[in-house]
């Protein structure tokens, strides 16, 4: 099975086409901001250098969130429109399961992306082909995220601790305060793969394109003034979103 996978979700744009469980190719652009403009191309050399079209794909797979409200929606919409219009089939990935993929050796992975003011977009997941998640995706004061660690790590026998993403590095002095020997991710664990996004997609469940949607994990500014405004839920289909 041909997968062409996506990841927008940060300033790291990845695009890559797998069979099954092999990576064929990944391209990466690092510290970029304008995916808009870059990810068409992106998938159009992929497939020129393998001799395919879209046609010739089975699969579509993409980061579904946490990450950049805008980089999201390029990266969904776009395989969204890919599997509608070829009837092909489609999955979402989360990105913190993807950033935990990275991590080969046995340990407790907290993947986390900065959402600034000590908050983070984040999860544990124990490592592994399919890696498992033991403390829920979501947007976490760093406080709350250490709790959770120390309830788990309470319950559970945690010889190991692995950050990867961007920003818990700064926390340094509370993460000491877990006295579980731990270390950050490496530069290339702590981007996120598309090639791993098609690895998770192999084997999960697809999607009507149309139910794809992004997962933000916190609520946008649009959603509180809305709440403020009328004390009622935000209506989706009234959505709008700013970025990260």
């Amino acid at each position: 099975m041909k997968i062409l996978s996506v990841s927008t979700a940060t300033n790291h744009l990845s695009v890559a086409l797998n069979e099954d469980q092999q990576v064929i190719v990944e391209k990466n652009e690092r510290d970029e901001r304008n995916h808009s403009e870059h990810l068409d191309p992106l998938i159009e050399e992929i497939l020129k250098e393998n001799k395919l079209t879209l046609n010739d794909i089975d699969r579509f797979a993409v980061a579904i969130g946490p990450g950049s409200y805008t980089g999201l929606r390029i990266g969904i919409t776009t395989v969204k429109m890919f599997a509608s219009i070829l009837n092909k089939e489609v999955v979402g990935i989360s990105t913190l399961q993807a950033l935990a993929k990275g991590v080969k050796e046995p340990a407790l992975v907290i993947t986390g992306l900065d959402a600034r003011n000590d908050n983070y977009f984040a999860a544990g997941y124990i490592s592994g082909d399919i890696p498992k998640n033991v403390i829920p995706d979501g947007h976490y004061n760093i406080d709350v995220l250490i709790k959770a660690i120390q309830e788990y790590a309470a319950q559970n026998k945690v010889n190991k601790i692995i950050f990867v993403g961007y920003g818990l590095e700064k926390q340094d002095e509370k993460i000491k305060t877990l006295d579980i020997p731990y270390e950050y991710g490496t530069d290339e664990q702590n981007v996120i793969h598309a090639g791993l996004i098609g690895q998770l997609a192999s084997d999960a469940e697809p999607v009507d394109p149309d139910k794809l949607l992004p997962r933000y994990l916190r609520r946008t500014q649009a959603e509180v003034d809305w709440h403020k405004k009328t004390g009622k839920p935000f209506e989706p289909d009234s959505h709008y979103v700013e970025e990260v």
